[in-house]
């Protein structure tokens, strides 16, 4: 199995390569150069198996010889001990037709927890039999980065390094990425928005003398293999409600579009998927581009969804190479438009591929808090700020084909949100009870690349 960049100019790589790479040298993201298929007979025989055995046979056709598959089970198994409940990703019925797949039963109470601690066991694993150390420079808008710290916190062969908005990230998100007292840890609190901190992981990426000297390593979502881990939950909950043998779809909250990317690969591995359904919040360049054609950034409003407040989502690029047919130069033109003049105009061919696979909707703050509210009140679910946006959007596409609406994070990482809108304040797990009596330990950064790989030579 190899490895391509979107924009077309990179050496392929192993699996290997491109999960420790992170980011294509030429900017682009790396890509499977085929997507490999499961039949129906090997999906249905899915319908008895373990969360952990379910990814063993879905993620092992796409590393190729990188670990042995009895290594590869064992890692596999390590990554999802921790999790909080038995079935890892289990589902809750809603309504007649309507389901909620829970992510947030991992240590950070977050569905990047699914990806991070497999990255966590791979990365460790890969270095140490390479005897290499890497930096590990990550930007996260909340989930991913306590989700990246609780992942590598402590690991000798990894320093991580993770940027988040200033002031833009709930207090329960925070303090997991600044109470961690690891020394290979470091929370770096940037004056700006997320896309300021995301752009910063790219020109870093780009800057090669740096990314060279540091020996840099991304573990956002331009990160395959993140994407690769998020692809195992869409069979093990399609499996559950029948699949292969009928259809379901799937609503995503979504801002960076990683999450709804990989329900598009296990489409395309032959998963029988109906409808892929982004849901935005108030930032909602996806829904606005999917039903336009324009992608055009304008300035990030905070929300009571802060995950999702993002204006340029990663992840589109991937989505953008397939609609394109695979054409890296035409992403790169794009790229470059959006680099230079802050967005660009999708193709009336790509643009008619992606609707093909993609639908959307957009949700208000009102209307967010007001879903929340009446989930409470017609099912009992206490639903968090994201979970809700796709609640509310999968509601407005139901048909006959049972619905499995994301439920990406934990609603006691968003508690204010949360009691406002429904009265109940969520409560944190008991293991994490102490999180609010920990010291924090950061460091307020400008929005300064240079600044912060100053910051980053120093402290490794």
């Amino acid at each position: 199995m190899k490895y391509v960049s979107t924009r077309g100019q990179a050496p392929e790589l192993t699996f290997e390569e491109a999960m420790l790479s992170g980011l294509a040298r030429d900017g682009g993201l790396y890509v499977p150069s085929e997507i490999p298929t499961l039949s129906k007979t090997d999906i249905a025989a899915m319908a008895d198996l373990s969360y952990e055995e379910i990814a063993l046979r879905v993620m092992t056709p796409f590393i190729g010889d990188t670990f042995t598959e009895e290594r590869f089970s064992d890692l596999i198994a390590k990554a999802y001990s921790g999790f909080g409940h038995a079935a890892r990703a289990p589902l809750v019925q809603l309504d007649s037709n309507h389901f909620l797949l829970e992510l947030f039963h991992g240590p950070t109470l977050a569905f990047k927890d699914f990806a991070m601690q497999l990255i966590g066991q791979l990365f460790q694993d890969a270095l140490t039999r390479r005897g290499e150390q890497v930096t590990i420079v990550g930007a996260t808008s909340g989930d991913t980065g306590s989700a990246a710290i609780e992942a590598f916190r402590g690991l000798d062969a990894v320093n991580v390094f993770i940027m988040f908005p200033d002031g833009r990230v709930s207090d329960v998100q925070r303090r997991q990425m600044t109470t961690p007292a690891d020394a290979n840890v470091h929370a770096l609190a940037v004056e700006g928005d997320f896309d300021n901190c995301q752009a910063a992981v790219k020109d870093m990426f780009n800057d090669f003398d740096f990314r060279d000297g540091v020996k840099l390593a991304g573990v956002n979502s331009i990160n395959w293999a993140r994407v690769l881990a998020q692809v195992v939950y869409y069979f093990s909950s399609a499996v559950s409600l029948g699949a292969p043998h009928r259809e379901v779809s799937f609503t995503v909250p979504t801002g960076n579009f990683g999450d709804i990317f990989a329900g598009y690969i296990a489409k395309r591995m032959g998963l029988p998927i109906d409808k892929l359904v982004v849901a935005t919040n108030q930032n909602d360049i996806l829904h606005r581009c999917l039903t336009s054609g324009a992608y055009q950034t304008s300035g990030v409003v905070p929300s009571i969804s802060p995950s999702m407040d993002i204006q340029v989502s990663s992840n589109f690029e991937r989505a953008l190479f397939n609609a394109y047919g695979r054409d890296g130069a035409a992403v790169a033109q794009l790229m470059d438009e959006l680099k230079q003049g802050g967005g660009f105009n999708v193709s009336q061919g790509a643009l008619q591929a992606l609707r093909e696979d993609f639908a959307s909707g957009r949700v208000s703050e009102d209307e967010t808090s007001a879903m929340i509210a009446e989930a409470f009140k017609t099912t009992g679910e206490v639903l968090c700020p994201h979970s809700a946006i796709g609640v509310k959007v999968a509601n407005a596409h139901l048909g006959t084909t049972p619905m499995i609406t994301l439920a990406t994070a934990h609603p006691a990482k968003f508690p204010a949100a949360v009691e406002a809108a429904c009265g109940i304040h969520p409560p944190l797990p008991t293991r994490m009870a102490n999180l609010f009596d920990l010291p924090e330990r950061m460091t307020q950064v400008p929005n300064d690349v240079s600044a912060i790989q100053t910051l980053i030579r120093e402290r490794i």
